[in-house]
C-alpha cells in the first residue's frame, strides 16, 4: 500500500485531475511468484543441507572416526537444531517481520554450512549441523507466513502451498544425490556448494520479497524455547544411548529429564506474554491432527528413509552414489506426487490426504522386508523387483503427506498465526525425525535389523492414518 503524505497547513487548491502517483518501489505490493519462486528455492536448500548426509553416512564416520553409537548424531543436528528454533522463529517471523527472518536464516544458512566444510571431528560437525538447523528453521517457519501473505485464502494458496511442498520433495531427493557425486573428490566441497546456494538464494529474495508481520504485545518466548531445547535434546540424548541398552540408568534419568521439562515448558507458556505456541490451540481437532501428522512424518517416513541408503550400502554392497541414485527413486516420486496434488485441491480435504499418504507409506514398505538383511553383493532380481516398486510407491505416499501437511497447518490456526500453525508444524516433523532417526539406527545397527525397522515404520504409520482420521472437527 502506498502511504498518502502528511499535509500540513491548508490543502492546496486542485485545478485539475489528481495526479498519478507512480509506485513505491518494488517492495510496495506483494509479487506472489517471486514470492513463491524464492521461498521454494530457499526450503530446497535447507532440505538438501538437511538431507545431504544421508548417502554419505559411512564416509563421514570414517572421516571422523565416528564410533557406531554415536552416528546418529552425525543425520541429528539439524534436526535437532530446526525442532528448537522453529516454534520461536514462528514468533519472531510474526513479530519482526517474516521477510527479515527469512533473510536471515538465508544468510545463517550459507555461513553455517560453510562452517560445517571446515570442521574435522563428529561434535564440530554436528553443532554446525545444528546451525544449519536453526537457519533452516527461520526460513522454514518464514516461508509459509510469506506465502500466506501473498496469495488470498482459496485455489491459488493451495496450489501454492503444493508447490512449495514440492520443492520439499526435491531438496530431499537432491541432497543425497549432489553429496554422493562431490563426495567422490572431498565430502567437503557438498557444503562449500551448499553454502554459496545459500548466500544466492539469499541475494534473490533481499529484491523479491515484500514484508509481513502480525505484531503482537510481549518479547518473544526465549525461556520457553531454552526449556523446549533442553526436553529435546535429552529426549534425542536417551533415545541414541538406547542403543547400548534401554534399561540403563542414565537413559531412564534423561527420559525422566524430558518430561519433567515438558512440563515445565506447558507451565512457562501458560504465563507467557507472547508465547511460542498458544496452548488453547490444543483444543482445536484440526490443529492436533496438523501436529500429530507432523510427528508421524518425522517418526515414520523421515526416520526409516534418513538411514535407508546407509543400509543399503551395507546390506547391498552398492556405493554411496548408488545408493543416492536409487534413493531418488522414493524422492522423485515424492517430488511429482506433491507437484500433481494440486489436482486434488476441492476434491480431498488435507486431512484425508495426509491419512492416504500414510497408509501408502505402510503398505508399501513391506514388500521391502527381507530385501536388506542378505549377504552383501547378494541382491538377486527378485530383490529389485521388491524394492524398487516400493521406492517408488512409498515416494507417492510421501508426496502426498508433504502437500497436505502444510495446508493442514495453514488450516488449524488464524490467519494472523500462520508463521505459528507453521512452526508448530514443522517442530513436530522434525522432533519426530531426530527420534525416529535415533530409533531406527538403535533398532537397526546393522542390516540384520532392517526387518525390525521396517516393521516400525509401517506400525507408526498406520497408528497415524488411524489418528489423523479421527481427529476431525465436530
Amino acid at each position: 500500500m502506498t502511504q498518502q503524505p502528511v499535509q500540513t497547513g491548508a490543502a492546496p487548491v486542485r485545478t485539475g485531475p489528481a495526479p498519478v502517483r507512480p509506485p513505491a518501489g518494488p517492495r510496495a505490493a506483494h509479487r506472489p511468484g517471486a514470492t513463491l519462486a524464492v521461498t521454494s528455492a530457499a526450503t530446497a536448500v535447507a532440505l538438501m543441507n538437511y538431507t545431504a548426509p544421508m548417502a554419505a553416512l559411512p564416509a563421514l564416520s570414517a572421516a571422523f572416526a565416528t564410533p557406531p553409537a554415536a552416528q546418529a548424531w552425525l543425520l541429528n543436528g539439524a534436526p535437532l537444531g530446526l525442532a528448537v528454533l522453529l516454534l520461536v522463529a514462528g514468533s519472531l517471523a510474526d513479530d519482526f517481520g517474516r521477510r527479515r527472518l527469512f533473510l536471515i536464516g538465508t544468510l545463517g544458512l550459507g555461513l553455517t554450512t560453510a562452517l560445517a566444510a571446515l570442521t574435522s571431528n563428529t561434535l564440530g560437525f554436528t553443532l554446525a549441523r545444528a546451525g544449519q538447523g536453526a537457519a533452516s528453521a527461520a526460513i522454514l517457519a518464514a516461508s509459509l507466513g510469506l506465502l500466506v501473505g501473498a496469495y488470498p485464502a482459496g485455489h491459488t494458496r493451495i496450489r501454492a502451498m503444493g508447490v512449495w511442498g514440492a520443492f520439499v520433495s526435491a531438496g530431499i531427493a537432491l541432497g543425497p544425490l549432489l553429496a554422493s557425486s562431490l563426495g567422490q573428490i572431498d565430502w567437503r566441497l557438498t557444503y562449500l556448494a551448499l553454502g554459496v546456494g545459500a548466500l544466492v538464494t539469499a541475494a534473490f529474495a533481499f529484491p523479491a520479497l515484500t514484508e509481513s508481520r502480525a505484531p503482537r504485545p510481549g518479547r518473544p518466548d526465549l525461556a520457553g524455547a531454552a526449556v523446549l531445547g533442553l526436553a529435546m535434546t535429552a529426549l534425542l540424548t536417551a533415545l541414541t544411548l538406547g542403543r547400548d541398552g534401554w534399561l540403563r540408568t542414565p537413559v531412564g534419568l534423561l527420559l525422566l529429564a524430558a518430561l519433567a521439562l515438558t512440563a515445565v515448558f506447558a507451565a512457562v507458556e501458560r504465563r507467557a506474554a507472547a508465547p511460542l505456541i498458544v496452548l488453547s490451540l490444543l483444543r482445536s481437532r484440526t490443529f492436533l491432527a496438523a501436529s500429530l501428522g507432523g510427528l508421524v512424518t518425522g517418526l515414520s517416513v523421515i526416520g526409516l528413509f534418513s538411514y535407508l541408503p546407509t543400509l543399503l550400502q551395507h546390506s547391498l554392497g552398492l556405493s554411496a552414489l548408488d545408493s543416492a541414485w536409487l534413493f531418488l527413486l522414493w524422492s522423485g516420486a515424492a517430488f511429482v506426487a506433491a507437484l500433481q496434488s494440486r489436482r486434488l485441491t476441492g476434491r480431498v480435504p488435507a486431512r484425508h490426504q495426509l491419512a492416504a499418504g500414510f497408509a501408502l507409506h505402510a503398505v508399501a514398505v513391506l514388500p521391502i522386508l527381507g530385501t536388506l538383511t542378505g549377504a552383501p553383493g547378494g541382491a538377486g532380481a527378485s530383490v529389485w523387483l521388491r524394492l524398487v516398486p516400493a521406492l517408488v510407491v512409498a515416494g507417492a505416499g510421501s508426496g502426498l503427506i508433504n502437500a497436505a501437511l502444510p495446508r493442514l497447518a495453514v488450516e488449524s490456526v488464524p490467519p494472523e498465526r500462520a508463521a505459528m500453525g507453521s512452526g508448530a508444524n514443522n517442530t513436530a516433523r522434525y522432533l519426530g525425525s531426530s527420534a525416529g532417526v535415533a530409533l531406527t539406527i538403535a533398532v537397526a545397527p546393522t542390516a540384520a535389523g532392517a526387518d525390525r525397522a521396517i516393521l516400525l515404520s509401517a506400525a507408526v504409520a498406520l497408528a497415524g492414518t488411524a489418528g489423523v482420521l479421527f481427529l476431525r472437527e465436530r
